[in-house]
């Protein structure tokens, strides 16, 4: 199983060329802390094992720059989304996700709430 997956919207449209699949424990709790600012093309998509406000909440402290934040529910539908600043202690869904996106700021405008995505993984 590849490490990366490519995001797309219900009409096919790539909306995130490079997503860092993060499943494991040591994913979550790394995120994008002490990271480099994200390019265009690429993001981090966290994975959990249900749907959940409290599991999908995140911090901002130890990341430097803002980020795109957009919460899936198990359908792959997005139910939110935020623009996050660094150092705010937390940022939570308006509904339960299972899924949500890390990405550069401009991935808001590519993303609607409603939207359907779907991951296919990167083939190399």
């Amino acid at each position: 199983m590849s490490n990366f997956r490519v995001i797309k919207n219900q009409q096919g449209d790539v909306i995130l060329p490079k997503a860092k699949w993060c499943q494991s424990a040591w994913c979550h709790f790394k995120g994008l802390q002490f990271a480099s600012p994200l390019g265009e093309s690429e993001g981090l998509l966290f994975v959990y094992g249900g749907e959940s406000v409290a599991n999908t909440s995140i911090h901002m402290f130890f990341v430097f720059f803002d980020i795109a934040v957009v919460w899936l529910d198990s359908s792959g539908i997005v139910v939110d989304k935020k623009l996050a600043k660094p150092w705010r202690p937390m940022y939570a869904p308006a509904k339960a996700a299972q899924y949500f996106i890390e990405a550069h700021p401009s991935l808001l405008e590519r993303v609607e709430i409603g939207d359907e995505l779907t991951f296919d993984e990167v083939v190399s």
